[in-house]
């Protein structure tokens, strides 16, 4: 076998390539070594075929069955005898072979309907992944096991101080890194001159628990934002703490003072409360590579696009990008939207979910394909300890595929203005908050159909001048009651509300207790507070008309304008968008 995990030209002249052969029954590629098998028997679709066939793999004891996306293990060595010289033919000619075979087997006996393939090959076949390109990256990573060895050898990675399992049973929170470094094949032109790079494009893919749906939030890069110390390993194996700051750009959370992923890892789980649980980062030339692998990806631009500085042109309309031109469409900004970053993310996006769909619907559909895939893949990738092998990556991927693209949302933290510099943007923490509580508490931000149950009717709700509560704390953080009595005066405008000093006991969760005829006041404070149902006490008789409701302020309390409970639908003012739709245009 030569470097590139192929068979070598002797007695059998046998590429891997060329043996694995489309099944039609199951989906799935199915490895023969033996050549003779290649074009699958027509009788062996009989019953007395099949026993046929089963006497003849008995007899040969060489053929695998297994699929192909979890082959392992040591090859055939009657494949090759270990000279490293190459098969005859080429790349091309291998490639015909495979398709010819593939169409032999999928053909069948001669006038018999040809059967179709299931469609769960193909949903079997696609792997979760990251990089700048996202998630889909591991994608590539499903090739058969006589390249896994090459595989390694592509990967990069970083110990960041940090290494957890490959597959964790609870969700799964993905750091991906697409940097602005100049270095490295294929990245001549772009990227700051003699910089290492920093966070250009950064997203927190988060994997529900039941791997039902998935969260991509990206963070803008000129967002200002803390960041927090971060211990660094050096070449010599010791490790450098390097100071935090505060109040600078996202995007020197990586580079800047010599951080690794490692610093960004730390500053994304302090801004969002979400543990990280493994991080892919690549560069611009990922962009090139994989868009070419797969044969262009499909975008859309809602007008004319003429961007000098990215050298972008495209007319109005649907196009294929690969390449150079693909890295224009992810890197333009100037001539679309505003022209900020923020612009630029919903590119991006726009490029990532085509990128996803091409990979699903047609990446897999030949072993030559998925070579291809898995080779640009790897050569783009660095990664975290826990999934540096490929191997590894092939285990977290097939932990995450069963998330169907339909549930698969692209969102982005919500920003302002910044009043002191309008080069940078600050968080807005009143829709920021919201949606990372309801990212930790595994919400879907995929729009679905809502149940058929039925609704109860809307409570009227109080108006503020007519809410009354006496304010607690019976576990929040000290002076918890006056800050949130404070802030139900001066931003809701709730002149009776009251700071009662500390409840006698301590509470886990926050609770407010109300009458009767207090329900329309309880249904204002409990929007207000974003308090879910479970806080809700209702005595059994009526209050009296100056008697106040009473809200105790639990352990789970943050501050007031923090909702207690997570919502379940995004919020209100975030930009979002479903990796399944094919009509977003750039505009």
């Amino acid at each position: 076998m030569d470097a590139q995990g192929r068979g070598r030209a002797g007695d059998n002249n046998v590429d891997p390539a060329d043996q694995w052969v489309f099944d039609p029954d199951t989906g799935n590629y199915e490895l023969r070594l033996d050549p003779g098998q290649a074009a699958a028997r027509p009788s062996d679709r009989t019953a007395a075929g099949r026993r046929a066939a089963r006497k003849r793999d008995a007899e040969v004891g060489d053929t695998d069955t297994r699929p192909l996306p979890t082959q392992r293990g040591k090859r055939d060595e009657s494949a090759a005898d270990g000279d490293g010289e190459r098969p005859a033919g080429g790349r091309a000619a291998r490639r015909a072979a495979a398709a010819r075979t593939a169409t032999a087997a999928e053909a069948g006996p001669a006038g018999r309907r040809k059967r179709k393939p299931k469609k769960s090959g193909k949903k079997r076949a696609l792997h979760w992944t990251a990089g700048v390109v996202g998630f889909v990256l591991v994608a590539g990573c499903g090739a058969a096991y006589y390249i896994y060895q090459e595989l390694d050898g592509n990967i990069s990675k970083v110990d960041v101080g940090v290494e957890n399992d490959a597959v964790s049973e609870g969700p799964v929170n993905l750091l991906i890194i697409g940097t602005d470094s100049r270095s490295g094949k294929g990245n001549g032109g772009y990227g700051d001159v003699g910089s290492v790079g920093h966070a250009d494009t950064t997203i927190l893919m988060h994997i529900s628990k039941d791997r039902t749906n998935a969260t991509a939030l990206s963070i803008p890069r000129d967002m200002i934002t803390d960041i927090p110390n971060c211990p660094t390993k050096q070449k010599d194996g010791s490790t450098k703490n390097i100071r935090g700051e505060e109040g600078v750009r996202f995007n020197t959370s990586l580079g800047q003072e010599s951080r690794d992923p490692g610093c960004t890892w730390r500053t994304v789980e302090k801004m969002t409360g979400l543990k990280i649980n493994h991080f892919m980062m690549a560069d611009f030339n990922a962009v090139k590579e994989l868009s070419t692998a797969v044969d262009g990806v499909e975008v859309c631009a809602g007008k004319d696009i003429n961007d000098p500085k990215s050298h972008l042109k495209l007319k109005a309309g649907r196009h294929t990008v690969k390449g150079e031109q693909a890295l224009a469409f992810v890197r333009t900004r100037h001539t679309v939207g505003f022209g900020s970053d923020l612009s630029r993310i919903e590119l991006q996006q726009q490029f990532l979910s085509s990128l996803i769909r091409k990979l699903k619907s047609s990446a897999f559909s030949s072993p030559g394909k998925l070579y291809d895939v898995s080779q640009a893949a790897t050569k783009a990738l660095t990664v975290d300890t826990g999934i540096g092998t490929a191997s590894k990556l092939l285990d977290f991927g097939t932990d995450l595929k069963k998330v169907d693209i339909d549930k698969v949302t692209f969102a982005t933290v919500p920003v302002l203005d910044n009043p002191k510099d309008p080069a940078t943007v600050i968080m807005d923490k009143a829709k920021a908050d919201p949606l990372f509580a309801m990212v930790r508490a595994d919400h879907t931000l995929a729009k679905g159909k809502k149940g058929k149950g039925k609704k109860s009717a809307p409570v009227k709700k109080a108006p503020p001048e007519a809410v009354r509560v006496d304010v607690t704390n019976g576990g929040g953080p000290i002076g918890s009651a006056q800050e949130t009595v404070d802030w139900l005066q001066n931003t809701k405008a709730a002149k009776l509300s009251t700071n009662a000093g500390n409840a006698p006991a301590k509470l886990a969760a926050t609770r407010l207790e109300y009458a009767p005829n207090q329900a329309d006041q309880a249904a204002t404070l409990a929007d207000w507070m974003g308090l879910p149902k479970s806080a809700l006490k209702k005595s059994g008789q009526n209050a009296g008309d100056r008697q106040p409701m009473k809200l105790v302020l639990g352990k789970d309390f943050k501050a007031p304008g923090s909702p207690i409970e997570a919502p379940t639908e995004t919020p209100d003012g975030v930009q979002n968008v479903n990796a399944d739709d094919k009509n977003v245009c750039a505009k």
